[in-house]
């Protein structure tokens, strides 16, 4: 069977040589599988993750049907609208946009919070091709009737069960009951909870269903370890892992905005440069943090769970989970960040005695073993096990257990010093 080519979508010669320029050369599965409906004018539902090249899925077919459009947007409208739900996710969906529309003249517009409101009204005013939006800022424009969205012809709901863990799924309804009833629409999700189903049944019509593995199989090249430790020994072991010189570019995961702030402050006064991005910070703050990472003006980044989702920096040979997250699925996405484009990754996790219960639920969402049972808290008595991953069970085909570097997760008991008598 021949492999298909993006020259054999039959994509316009503009956006194939602005492929070509940024070095995309064979379709991942979800390009694969969603072009070619698209250009046929059929709705996608697709199930897939971040890293599986979802926004050239959906961004090649829609620019190129904008390109064979004529005349101009109306004012106030747009002809493409891409949902997001971080405003990160966003700036990465209007960079790719920009990018594979090469040379063309496109105008795109971001729509998020952050940003100056009263420039995207005024550029909303003379009409946009595709505005790249989160939910919350553009319910607010369409409040004050700056933006019509019905002449949209194109509408994608990027991570979707993303926007019902924030609370977005009640804009998003309203945003798309403004849509044009004769609309072409994509929906993709990494998950499918009854909420998200529900929701592509009211917006898809007859959708053309596609999937690729999920994410737990793309961190088979991820060592995983676990290290026991007592709280007050995390910032002295964060610093000495990411000093060690096979780390040169990392992202260490805290819990809370307060405590990313405290790990990167200490960081600084330990001696590595380190920026940190969360939710308080301003977007122009969170947007220079990721630009100076992204370029290795530093190379250790503290963020929240903000950044675990549609973030796709080059080259993070290491996750450090300072905190274990909340929420036991952000776990895989957090370390999700590294191991990707064929790279391989490790990823660090500091677990604290009164963090074993989440852990023990990141175990059963990833259906891995990180932490064998007779492991004890670091006060224990007596020598730590060397315990590999394990799967529970038999091991689904999503299961982060795949793969030879998935078995390999450890713990590892830091060395005590002597305490003087």
């Amino acid at each position: 069977m021949t492999e298909p080519t993006f020259a054999g979508f039959g994509l316009n010669p503009l956006l194939l040589a602005a492929l070509t320029r940024t070095g995309f050369d064979t379709p991942t599965p979800i390009q694969a599988q969603s072009i070619a409906p698209q250009m046929a004018g059929r709705d996608i539902l697709g199930v897939a993750q971040t890293g599986t090249g979802k926004t050239a899925a959906f961004g090649l077919p829609i620019l190129h049907q904008i390109l064979a459009m004529p005349g101009r947007p109306s004012p106030k409208a747009c002809r493409a609208l891409i949902l997001a739900p971080t405003r990160e996710l966003a700036v990465q969906i209007e960079a790719s946009f920009r990018s594979f529309a090469g040379g063309a003249r496109l105008p795109t517009l971001l729509i998020l919070g952050g940003l100056s409101r009263n420039n995207q009204i005024r550029i909303m005013g003379r009409g946009v091709d595709v505005v790249i939006a989160t939910p919350g800022r553009l319910i607010d424009l369409m409040d004050d009737k700056a933006i019509r969205l019905d002449e949209t012809r194109f509408v994608v709901l990027d991570e979707a069960d993303r926007m019902l863990d924030m609370g977005f799924i009640k804009p998003v309804r309203r945003i798309v009951a403004a849509l044009h009833p004769r609309r072409q629409s994509a929906l993709f999700s990494a998950t499918m909870p009854p909420e998200v189903s529900e929701l592509a049944e009211s917006l898809l019509r007859d959708p053309v269903r596609v999937s690729v593995a999920p994410q737990a199989t793309t961190i088979e090249r991820i060592e995983q370890r676990v290290e026991l430790l007592s709280t007050g020994e995390k910032r002295a072991r964060l610093t000495e892992i990411i000093k060690s010189p096979e780390v040169t570019r990392t992202i260490v995961f805290a819990r809370t905005k307060r405590g990313a702030d405290r790990v990167a402050e200490n960081l600084v006064k330990d001696g590595v440069a380190a920026e940190v991005i969360h939710g308080n910070k301003a977007q122009n703050a969170r947007q220079k943090a990721l630009n100076m990472f992204r370029a290795g003006q530093v190379r250790v980044l503290v963020a929240t769970d903000i950044v675990a989702r549609g973030i796709d920096v080059p080259g993070i040979s290491h996750i450090v989970n300072y905190d274990l997250p909340d929420e036991p699925e952000s776990y895989v996405h957090r370390i999700g960040r590294t191991g990707r484009n064929g790279a391989e990754g490790v990823a660090i996790t500091l677990c604290a005695p009164d963090e074993i219960k989440k852990l023990r639920a990141v175990e059963k969402v990833a259906r891995l073993t990180l932490l064998p049972p007779v492991a004890q808290g670091p006060r224990g008595a007596g020598p730590r096990p060397q315990g590999q991953a394990k799967p529970h069970g038999q091991p689904k085909p999503h299961a982060a257990a795949e793969g030879p570097r998935a078995d390999r997760a450890r713990v590892r008991r830091p060395r005590r010093t002597q305490r003087a008598a």
